[in-house]
C-alpha cells in the first residue's frame, strides 16, 4: 500500500473491467463510502479469489439475485455477454429458478431481462 489505496480496490476494479463494468460508476454516484465497500470487499476479495472462474461467480450471482427478487440483477444481465453469456443461457437460468425461489421471481427476473435486452437502463 505504498501508494496509500488498498490492493483489493486494484483486484476489484480488474475484476470489475473484466466484468465490462467499468468501475460501477452507478455506485460510486450513489454514495463513494459504499462504492469502495463493493469495490474492495465484494469485487476485490470475493470475486478475485481462486477456485471458480469469473463465469462460475456470475452464474451464482444471477441466481441468487433473481432468487432474491433483486432489481441489481439488471446490471448483471447487461453484461453478461462479457463472460459469454447468451440470451437463452439467460432465460434457462430464469427458468432454473422457477422451482426453487417461485414463479413469481422468475416473472419479475424475465420482466427485468427483456427491459434489459430492450435497452433500458438497468436500476441498482
Amino acid at each position: 500500500m505504498a501508494d496509500g489505496k488498498d490492493p483489493r480496490e486494484a483486484a476489484g476494479l480488474a475484476v470489475l473491467a473484466q466484468l465490462g463494468w467499468g468501475e460501477n460508476e452507478g455506485v460510486r454516484e450513489l454514495d463513494e463510502d459504499l462504492w469502495r465497500i463493493v469495490t474492495e470487499t465484494n469485487f476485490g476479495t470475493i470475486w478475485a479469489r481462486p477456485g471458480l472462474s469469473l463465469r462460475e461467480r456470475e452464474l451464482i450471482c444471477l441466481s441468487v439475485l433473481i432468487a432474491i427478487g433483486a432489481h441489481g440483477v439488471a446490471l448483471h444481465f447487461k453484461h453478461a455477454h462479457e463472460l459469454g453469456f447468451t440470451p437463452e443461457e439467460l432465460k434457462e437460468i430464469i427458468l432454473q429458478v422457477i422451482p426453487y425461489a417461485g414463479l413469481p421471481k422468475a416473472l419479475q427476473a424475465m420482466a427485468i431481462l427483456k427491459r434489459t435486452q430492450a435497452g433500458e437502463k438497468p436500476r441498482l
